[in-house]
């Protein structure tokens, strides 16, 4: 009996767009479409009951004052609900900068009580300690080197020569027809460093295939992911940032070696408020930091390998790429251009 072909495990794409909020028809639609097909029914029984008049004085008057009557008050409930829609976005942003910035402030805290208790009276004297310790274990490993220098060795019996058929060396293992491996073409290459956009899409998830069995792009694409997992536990997604466009000349000198202003305009990301949450997760958390400038090695290494396969068109493209957007945040983070 043939065994069933093993499913593929659901892939979390949560860690590079912000998660969709609920969807169907906002509340403030569903009241104005309410309130609009109301008023447009008493208009309808108004007209059928009374009428729109017979007198000449008005004359075609009489069709833009109807126009106005009916069309004007459902206008201006439109306005209402998208004013109601737009306070309420304000509102949500107003909250979630305001849980960056207590994230900030409890970030802060924490790092002056660690400096406060880091240098207390008894780090001087636990220092001392620890290098008479090191003094003594170094001292004891010399002494027993030399007792065992020391020692004459034994004798060990004369072992017999293997006969000739024995003593031939082992024949060299020929490798040269070990094919090398595939590597990944700019476009999947690019494809790969953006990351599927959905569940559904399955020329990304072909092209990230393609790049991982690269093995000069695999821990380009591996240090990516593990970054964008990291950020958006603070809730910074590269989807919400928009970065401003460097030209390509730019990216090539970044890639031969130029620093600093030179190469300024890499670092588009311009997001107070993420940059802020990256620099206070850069000093607090080991893990996250260690994390970080392994991705901006790699990225460095990738661009620096790749940069003449890439024209200017696909260098624009891969700028705009969720790793690139990681790498334009984390490198102003890091200083690379200051």
């Amino acid at each position: 009996m043939n065994e069933a072909p093993q499913q593929t495990p659901p892939v979390d794409l949560g860690i590079y767009s912000r998660p969709a909020g609920p969807k169907g028809i906002d509340p403030a639609d569903r009241v104005a479409i309410a309130i609009s097909g109301v008023w447009i029914f008493l208009c309808i029984v108004f007209l059928v009951v009374v009428g729109i008049g017979t007198g000449g004085d008005l004359g075609g008057l009489r069709i833009l004052i109807v126009v106005l009557a009916v069309g004007l008050p459902v206008a201006l409930i439109w306005i209402a609900s998208v004013a109601v829609k737009g306070a309420r976005v304000m509102r949500e942003e107003s909250e979630r900068l305001q849980a960056s910035m207590d994230a900030m402030r409890q970030i802060y805290v924490a790092q002056a009580q660690m400096s406060a208790t880091a240098f207390g009276p008894n780090v001087e004297r636990k220092i001392d300690e620890i290098a008479k310790g090191q003094k003594r274990a170094e001292s004891a490993l010399a002494q027993f080197a030399t007792r065992r220098t020391s020692e004459p060795s034994p004798q060990r019996p004369d072992t017999p020569a293997l006969p000739r058929r024995y003593a031939d060396p082992e024949p060299s293992l020929d490798l040269a027809d070990v094919p090398p491996a595939p590597q990944v073409s700019t476009e999947d290459l690019i494809r790969a460093l953006n990351f599927p956009e959905d569940a559904e899409d399955q020329s990304g998830f072909g092209a990230l295939r393609r790049a991982l069995a690269d093995p000069t792009a695999a821990p380009m694409i591996q240090a990516s992911q593990d970054l964008l997992t990291l950020l958006s536990q603070d809730g910074i997604y590269m989807d919400d940032l928009t970065p401003d466009r460097a030209r390509p000349e730019v990216w090539r000198r970044f890639a031969v070696g130029d620093r600093g202003a030179e190469v300024s305009s890499l670092g588009g990301i311009r997001d107070r408020a993420s940059i802020a949450l990256a620099a206070g997760r850069m000093r607090s958390d080991s893990i996250f930091r260690d994390t970080a400038h392994h991705f901006l090695r790699s990225f460095d290494k990738m661009v620096a390998r790749q940069i003449d396969r890439f024209s200017d068109a696909e260098l624009i493209q891969m700028a705009d790429t969720r790793t690139s957007r990681a790498f334009m945040l984390m490198a102003r983070v890091a200083g690379m251009f200051d």
